[in-house]
């Protein structure tokens, strides 16, 4: 995102934009990569609400959420775009707010890699993770990309 200083994120935050909603997809590639057709639109706010429930020393995927909220919902499958845009607005959300704190540097992207997008960078995601006790690796050599050491082992189970 940019201009992240000139927007006010926790509006944004409690904006349904009519959701939670549901759309029938037709394409073909996406049905067999999702498994159905049945797709599921959460509001921000819930990204926000999950995601404060993930206590110190654990962590959650934005996938994971995606899988709870298309269960919750009867759906095939929650939609991928919105739900990432949706956790970096918590994310920014939480940051502009002096209280009521959302632990987002918790929810990680796939495979338990680090989100670039959250406030202060991977730098500042790195900082809080490892003070909750989790180890952060480095892969790659060019395209270098950090990453929770095991992170399966500490996922949260929001069932």
């Amino acid at each position: 995102m940019a201009n992240e200083d000139k927007k006010d994120f926790n509006a944004m935050l409690n904006d349904s934009k009519d959701m939670p909603k549901f759309q029938t997809i037709t394409d073909e590639k996406s049905i067999e990569k999702y498994g159905g057709n049945r797709m599921y639109f959460a509001p921000p706010i819930d990204y926000d609400k999950i995601m404060k429930r993930i206590p110190c020393g654990s962590v959650i995927t934005v996938g994971k959420i995606r899988e709870y909220f298309a269960k919750l919902s009867g759906a095939d499958f929650t939609e991928p775009i919105t739900a990432g845009i949706f956790v970096s607005i918590a994310a920014w959300a939480s940051y502009q707010r002096s209280e009521d704190k959302t632990p987002y540097w918790r929810t990680l992207k796939a495979n338990g890699e680090l989100n670039e997008k959250y406030p202060g960078g991977l730098q500042a995601q790195k900082e809080m993770l490892e003070a909750e006790g989790h180890t952060i690796i480095q892969r790659g050599r060019k395209n270098i990309r950090y990453y929770v050491k095991d992170y399966e082992k500490v996922l949260f189970d929001l069932n």
